[in-house]
């Protein structure tokens, strides 16, 4: 039986609607394959780990964030979600890595790896603050934003509390040391520029922060030294003295120890 032209032709039409329709898609549009699809947990779970050792980044991010779609439960669920963190702070999502990292610990407190998202939180903080630092060297450190200084400091802080034999302890508080310093720099440049202008409670009260808070810090001793003289120009004599007594005892051969004799003695 032949056909017509005219019915031929309807039915090659019919035939291309019908391979478009096989194709996923309306006419006129193209469909994306996923070379994930059909793929188990297990199978997800490891081409992103080897994306990651790998250094491809946003593939791993691409495929741990389908893992938690598709499988948000169990085991690889939960290793994941850490991986996913890292990922994204290796591939400069800060945001997002603090924010995987925070979900880990309240989903999971009881976690093995709780003590890892404190440390990467640390670090992504750690990270930002060196950034901002080396764009700030040329200028006025006293008014730079201390926040993610102070966000790292918490972050490592509370790891080693929480976790004070971790793996991570180590690296982390030389870490704090490093921030510890730069956190009572600014204090003391902020101390020093009140001193010019004659403010001198709040000269005392940021060097008495300095003392307690960040204990163990280079700037410890000058912080001692701009509380005596503070002080001593505001007639507070016995906190002077007492401030005075704290600078010998700890920092006998110090600078600041002895400008702060020279000056208790002209008194």
């Amino acid at each position: 039986m032949s056909l017509s032209p005219r019915a031929g032709l309807r039915l090659c039409c019919l035939a291309l609607l019908a391979l478009l329709a096989a194709c996923g898609g309306e006419p006129g549009t193209k469909r994306t394959e996923d070379r994930t699809e059909g793929w188990s947990v297990e199978k997800l779970y490891t081409e992103a780990r080897k994306a990651a050792l790998d250094g491809g980044y946003q593939e791993a991010i691409d495929l741990y964030e389908k893992l938690e779609a598709r499988y948000p439960y169990g085991v690889y669920a939960q290793q994941s979600l850490i991986d996913v963190a890292y990922a994204y702070y290796k591939n400069g999502d800060s945001e997002l890595a603090i924010e995987a990292a925070d979900r880990f610990v309240r989903l999971y407190p009881l976690h093995p790896n709780v003590e890892y998202a404190y440390y990467l939180k640390g670090l992504v903080h750690f990270r930002r603050e060196v950034s901002i630092l080396e764009k700030w060297l040329p200028q006025n450190l006293a008014a730079r934003d201390m926040n993610n200084a102070r966000q790292a400091f918490d972050n490592f802080g509370q790891l080693l509390r929480s976790f004070p034999d971790s793996r991570y302890a180590p690296d982390a508080r030389q870490r704090m040391v490093y921030l510890r310093n730069q956190l009572a720099e600014q204090d003391i440049l902020v101390a020093r520029y009140y001193m010019k202008r004659g403010a001198y409670l709040a000269v005392a009260a940021r060097a008495r922060h300095v003392v307690e808070t960040y204990p163990r810090s280079a700037f410890t001793p000058e912080a001692l030294e701009l509380m005596v003289s503070a002080y001593r120009i505001l007639g507070l004599e016995t906190q002077a003295n007492d401030a005075l007594r704290v600078l010998n005892l700890n920092y006998p051969s110090h600078p600041a120890t002895e400008r702060a004799g020279k000056l208790a003695s002209a008194q």
